[in-house]
């Protein structure tokens, strides 16, 4: 009996360090895929900052481009004006040298039926005559300067038309790439939001009491704050530091043109407040507002930025879900997150 005890024990100790081994092998295995994605997710992360950086530089490239044609475009308007004006004066001035012709021709014709009328004054009338032909002469010869002028202008002008409606075309193209440049950047700022959530989503959890409504995480009031009481409590500052830590992870992987904000919305149940909570806020609207205060003022002092951040409370306007279930009324007592432009 005793040897048979002995066989026993001595068998089971090879199959202990068996497994054991085996343990050790599977720990070894599990080590080895966690270093390995922690690498690729690392390149990754410095791949998408380099590619941010080439799109910030291109675009701003381009704006500088839109500065220089723009400033261009008003060089070539105001030459235009003066171009124009220019114009004005010489149809002015050309309308007055013809009422001036107008006018010697009258007199010529003046002339020539005095000179049929009197032979004494034909001499008078023929120096008068010459006179008057010479300053016809003149006045023919401004008026072709005039017209050569005119000319010269009218030409410049259609110059400057075609150069503006070139660089009209070049500021459209321009516009057009700063256009689909800004959305390529609205599409990262969505990426990133993505980004954040599933951060978020990893750091909280599976908690029933945290959820995702569209485009923004809801956290139930009760993890957060006490009965009619607007001081985070422990508990609910972990969860901030989760979601602070989140925040700070991926902001600078948000586009610098893109002034995004974190707005933080307080929301009250529809339950009137008692006394002892009447005592210490005005309504459900004044409870909302000031935990929604304290939320903004714990993160910041987590190191979010101040002016990435806004507060605002909505007491029990807007319901999450209808009834006054201690279920409903425990979900419409919440804070909600949404990370958006300003």
């Amino acid at each position: 009996m005793a040897r048979r005890r002995s066989r026993s024990e001595a068998n089971i100790w090879p199959g202990f360090v068996d497994a054991l081994s085996t343990l050790l092998l599977v720990m070894m295995f599990v080590l080895s895929i966690f270093v390995v994605a922690q690498f690729y997710l690392g390149a990754k992360l410095t791949s998408v900052k380099d590619e941010l950086a080439e799109k910030d530089s291109e675009l701003a490239r381009l704006t500088d481009r839109i500065n220089e044609l723009a400033k261009q475009l008003g060089l070539a308007q105001s030459e235009k004006e003066d171009l124009q004006a220019r114009i004005l004066a010489l149809q002015d001035t050309l309308t007055q040298k013809e009422q001036e012709l107008a006018t010697l021709g009258a007199a010529l014709a003046a002339s020539q039926s005095a000179v049929a009328a009197s032979a004494e004054e034909l001499e008078a009338e023929k120096a008068l005559t010459e006179d008057q032909k010479s300053q016809i002469a003149t006045l023919n010869a401004q008026l072709a300067a005039l017209r050569r002028q005119l000319a010269s202008l009218q030409e410049a002008l259609d110059a400057a038309e075609a150069k503006d409606k070139e660089q009209q075309a070049q500021i459209e193209n321009l516009s057009q790439r700063l256009n689909a440049a800004l959305a390529r950047k609205v599409q990262e700022l969505q990426e990133v939001r993505s980004r954040f959530f599933e951060a978020l989503r990893a750091a909280l959890g599976d908690r029933t009491d945290v959820k995702v409504v569209g485009d923004r995480f809801i956290f139930e009031s009760d993890i957060l704050f006490g009965s009619c009481s607007a001081t985070l409590g422990e508990g609910g500052k972990g969860e901030l530091n989760k979601l602070a830590a989140a925040l700070l992870d991926i902001q600078d992987d948000i586009p610098p043109e893109v002034n995004w904000v974190l707005r933080v919305d307080g929301h009250a149940d529809a339950t009137p407040l008692g006394p002892s909570c009447l005592a210490l806020f005005d309504s459900n609207l004044d409870l909302s507002a000031q935990r929604a205060i304290s939320v903004v003022q714990y993160l910041h002092s987590r190191g979010v930025p101040g002016r990435r951040m806004m507060a605002t409370g909505s007491g029990s306007d807007v319901p999450l879900v209808s009834g006054y279930s201690a279920a409903s009324l425990a979900q419409n007592r919440r804070i909600e997150f949404k990370l958006t432009e300003r």
